[in-house]
């Protein structure tokens, strides 16, 4: 079997990199290792994935917008930097003109809609229940061996896979920050493993949060808040993993009591209202996009910490991109995977988001460092920012948009050019 390219998962980012290229008689080959009815019906994670404007306009573009319930979008309107115990936070609005930094989204939600988004595509072929084997390229094209996945994933009546390979002029991985196939061809990630575990659950609490998120750099822990219905939010709590066991095991009293005392009462009391969730902060970033007929997206290029709330929309970045360099070339019927154009999308990527990774990952660092030296560093740049208006317009600008701006802000990083 032929097609123009295969992509190597059914996330987000590649079945957004499948509806860019509708309507554009490429045919393309989906490779997924969980069922269709997996992916047309995902289990909540407990994630809330923030959409900056820029993002948002994407998905109305491409019509995946439309799939997303309303009642299931939250407005993000303000938010603010605390730091410890000091009384004074550095608050973040929208620019001028705008209603909103940005919006709030369930990642199953975005998963449902960009599923729902792509069915009836002419051109595609999805090879669900499959994993990829091998993987081997020619001046021409890349042959990919297929594996069926028989861990029980078949359900009653369907029909056992066979092995099959398939063949493509363009290979793209979009399977994960930990993707298999960016090892098969080769390429390395630099990979940063914060050395902490993320909580995520919702929580109803008595106190309005005013759709404002927090971002709370306290001594030993670092707590956010993401504001959902005005009595409901995403509690996000960062902790050393043996403290985060001893948290997860609690009953739900002394849980709902524990994340109270944590977030200071400040938003009263609080219930569960979800299950709890839990997930390693690792960042990842591919120590290269391309190669030979092949190209990365999503977290197989960038895998993100989430306290600058980008993964996702640089994620869609990429994908804006790499199909812009794919449909010019379908136009002009000319390679889409030439290497001049997989070496434009990978240096465009790049400058977009290399900067913002190096400046996360100071940012991460920085604020879990509970020494004296460091909490005096944090406590002089949250007040220079919450001074400085031009600062704080480009922060603001940095979380509504695509983070561009911080290439500017934070000229002292190493390789941040």
């Amino acid at each position: 079997m032929t097609f123009d390219l295969a992509i190597i998962g059914a996330g987000p980012a590649g079945l957004s990199m499948v509806r860019a290229l509708a309507d554009s008689g490429l045919r393309i080959a989906l490779v997924e290792q969980q069922s269709a009815a997996a992916l047309a019906d995902p289990p909540f994670d407990g994630r809330e994935i923030a959409l900056s404007l820029r993002t948002l306009r994407t998905l109305r573009e491409s019509g995946v917008f439309d799939h997303i319930p309303a009642d299931q979008v939250f407005p993000l309107e303000h938010a603010i930097v605390l730091n410890g115990e000091d009384k004074h936070p550095m608050r973040v609005s929208p620019l001028h003109g705008k209603t909103a930094l940005g919006a709030l989204v369930p990642n199953q939600q975005i998963r449902r809609a960009v599923w729902a988004a792509v069915q009836g595509l002419q051109g595609l072929t999805l090879f669900d229940r499959n994993r990829v084997g091998g993987i081997h390229t020619s001046a021409d094209g890349v042959e990919i061996e297929l594996q069926p996945v028989t861990d029980g994933a078949a359900a009653p009546g369907e029909v056992e896979l066979a092995p099959v390979s398939i063949r493509a002029r363009l290979l793209i991985a979009a399977d994960s920050r930990f993707s298999d196939t960016r090892r098969k061809m080769g390429i390395g990630a630099d990979a940063h493993d914060f050395g902490k575990t993320m909580l995520v659950c919702r929580m109803r609490h008595e106190q309005p949060h005013h759709h404002t998120a927090w971002e709370w750099f306290g001594i030993g822990q670092t707590l956010a808040l993401l504001p959902l219905s005005e009595h409901l939010s995403s509690v996000v709590l960062t902790l050393p993993p043996h403290e985060m066991q001893a948290l997860l095991e609690l009953p739900d009293a002394d849980f709902e009591r524990d994340i109270a005392r944590r977030y200071q009462g400040r938003l009263g009391e609080m219930k569960r209202a979800g299950p709890r969730h839990s997930y390693p902060l690792i960042g990842v970033y591919a120590q290269r996009f391309v190669g030979p007929r092949f190209a990365l997206i999503g977290d197989a290029a960038v895998g993100m910490h989430p306290v600058t709330a980008h993964g996702f929309n640089f994620g869609l970045h990429g994908v804006d991109l790499l199909s812009r360099e794919i449909l010019a070339a379908a136009r002009a019927g000319t390679d889409i995977a030439a290497p001049e154009r997989l070496r434009r999308f990978e240096a465009a990527h790049r400058r977009a988001t290399r900067p913002l990774y190096l400046a996360t990952q100071a940012i991460a660092t920085l604020y879990t460092d509970d020494r004296g030296p460091a909490r005096l560093v944090r406590r002089l740049v949250l007040d220079a920012s919450s001074r400085m208006v031009p600062l704080r317009l480009a922060i603001a600008t940095a979380l509504s948009e695509d983070g561009l701006s911080l290439r500017g802000l934070l000229p002292a990083l190493p390789g941040l050019r």
